[in-house]
C-alpha cells in the first residue's frame, strides 16, 4: 500500500516524512513507482501535514500572539480560528494549483505531462514547509525556525527530473520558473484573502527575456540572481542530505559579537546554545539589555546550511510595507540585505531583523523602545564582520 493512500498507518506517514527530508533522492525514486490517486495524496499526506502549520499558528497566536513580524498583538480567539481555517484551505488549493503548473510546464522543459506525477511532486515537495510550520507555535523570535521550510525548494528541485522526466540541464530553469509562477499566484491568493493587505501594486506577470527579468506587482526579479540562489540552495541542501553541512559557529564566538551595552541599554543577561539533526545545524547567542523598564532582546543566530535556503527569499527582491493606527511593517532589502522592520508607536514595541551573508540572522526585539534603538542594536553586532565570517565557511 502506498504511504499516502487512505487507511495507511500513522507510522507510515512519519517514515515517509523522515525519508523525504533526510534521503530525498532515494525517496523520490520510490515515489516515482508508487501507485497513487489525487484523493489519496490529499487524505493520506497533504491534509495531515498541512494541519501542522495551521494548528501551530492557531495555538501560537492565542498563547503568544504575533511577535516575529507583528507588534506583540494577540488577536481575538475567533479571528485566530478563522485565520487558521482560511490558511489551511489556501494550502490545499495551493497544492492543487502547483500540480497544475508543474504538469502544464513539463513539456516546455523537456518533461512529460502526467497529472498524478505532478500531484506527487506538489504534495511531497511541501513536506519541509509544513513540518517547519510547527515553529509557528513558538513565541517571538523563535518563529524564525519556520524559515527551514525553504528546504522544500530543494525537494522540488530533486523531484522534478525524476517524476516529470525533465532533463538534468533544464531542471534548474524548470524549478525557478515554477517558484516564480507560484510566488505570483501566492500574491494573488493573498490579495483575494486579505484585500486590506496587498503586497505591491497589481499582480501582473511580465517577462523581459532579453533583460533576463520577470516583473510582477511592480517588482523586478533578476532570473540570473534567482538561478544563482537556486544553485546555492542546491549545494546547501546536498550538504544537509549527506550530513556534511558546515559545523555551527561556536556559541561563545557568537557571544563575542554581542556588545556590553547599546543605545544606553546595559546588557543584563546572556544565553547561548547550539544543536542539530539530519545535517541541519545551528547555534545562537542572545543578550538581554535593559534601561529602566525598557528592554531589548538581541540575538545572533547561525542558520548553518539552512541559511542558503533562507537566502532564496532575497532573490525575489520583495518590497512591501503597511501602516495603520500608529503601526507599520516593512519588508525589503536594506544595504543589500533582506530586512524586516515593524513598530507600534502606541505600545512602543518593535522588531528589526537582518539576514547576513545568507547564513546569520541578527534580530532585535524590544518593549518601551524606539525603532532607532533596535536598529542601533543590530548595527552594533557588526553585519559586515558576520559576512566575513560567513565567507570563511
Amino acid at each position: 500500500m502506498s504511504a499516502v493512500e487512505p487507511g495507511s498507518a500513522a507510522s507510515g506517514l512519519i517514515e515517509r516524512v523522515k525519508s523525504i527530508l533526510l534521503q530525498p533522492s532515494a525517496t523520490w525514486a520510490v515515489i516515482d513507482d508508487e501507485p497513487a490517486t489525487i484523493g489519496g495524496l490529499y487524505k493520506g499526506y497533504v491534509i495531515p501535514l498541512a494541519l501542522i502549520p495551521a494548528v501551530a499558528g492557531l495555538i501560537g497566536a492565542i498563547v503568544f500572539g504575533y511577535g516575529m513580524f507583528g507588534f506583540g498583538y494577540k488577536p481575538p480567539v475567533l479571528a485566530s480560528v478563522v485565520n487558521a481555517i482560511v490558511s489551511f484551505g489556501a494550502t490545499l488549493a495551493w497544492v492543487y494549483l502547483m500540480a497544475l503548473v508543474i504538469d502544464g510546464l513539463a513539456p516546455t522543459f523537456g518533461g512529460t505531462k502526467n497529472q498524478i506525477q505532478a500531484f506527487k511532486v506538489a504534495a511531497y515537495s511541501g513536506t519541509a514547509a509544513w513540518v517547519a510550520g510547527a515553529a509557528l507555535i513558538l513565541p517571538g523570535p523563535l518563529k524564525i525556525l519556520a524559515i527551514l521550510g525553504f528546504y522544500s525548494l530543494f525537494l522540488l528541485y530533486r523531484g522534478l527530473p525524476r517524476l516529470m522526466k525533465a532533463p538534468d540541464d533544464k531542471t534548474t530553469s524548470y524549478t525557478v520558473v515554477i517558484v516564480v509562477v507560484m510566488f505570483v499566484l501566492g500574491l494573488i491568493i493573498m490579495t483575494i484573502l486579505s484585500p486590506l493587505q496587498r503586497i505591491g501594486r497589481g499582480s501582473g506577470l511580465m517577462a523581459d527575456h532579453s533583460a533576463g527579468t520577470v516583473t510582477f506587482g511592480g517588482n523586478k526579479v533578476d532570473l540570473g540572481k534567482l538561478e544563482e540562489a537556486s544553485r546555492k540552495m542546491e549545494a546547501a541542501a546536498k550538504q544537509m542530505e549527506s550530513g556534511e553541512g558546515p559545523p555551527p559557529t561556536d556559541p561563545s564566538l557568537l557571544k563575542a559579537y554581542l556588545p556590553a551595552d547599546v543605545a544606553g541599554f546595559a546588557r543584563t543577561e546572556v544565553t547561548t546554545g547550539s544543536g542539530g539533526a539530519g545535517g541541519v545545524t545551528g547555534s545562537q547567542a542572545e543578550g538581554v539589555y535593559t534601561k529602566g523598564d525598557a528592554r531589548i532582546r538581541l540575538s545572533v543566530t547561525d542558520l548553518g546550511a539552512a541559511g542558503a535556503l533562507a537566502g532564496m527569499a532575497g532573490a525575489f527582491n520583495v518590497q512591501s510595507s503597511s501602516e495603520s493606527d500608529g503601526k507599520y511593517e516593512k519588508v525589503g532589502k536594506v544595504d543589500g540585505r533582506m530586512t524586516t522592520e515593524s513598530y507600534n508607536a502606541t505600545s512602543r514595541h518593535g522588531e528589526y531583523s537582518v539576514l547576513v551573508g545568507d547564513r546569520f540572522m541578527v534580530a532585535a526585539e524590544g518593549d518601551g523602545v524606539r525603532i532607532e534603538d533596535l536598529k542601533a542594536a543590530v548595527a552594533s553586532v557588526g553585519p559586515a564582520r558576520l559576512e566575513a565570517l560567513a565567507k570563511k565557511g
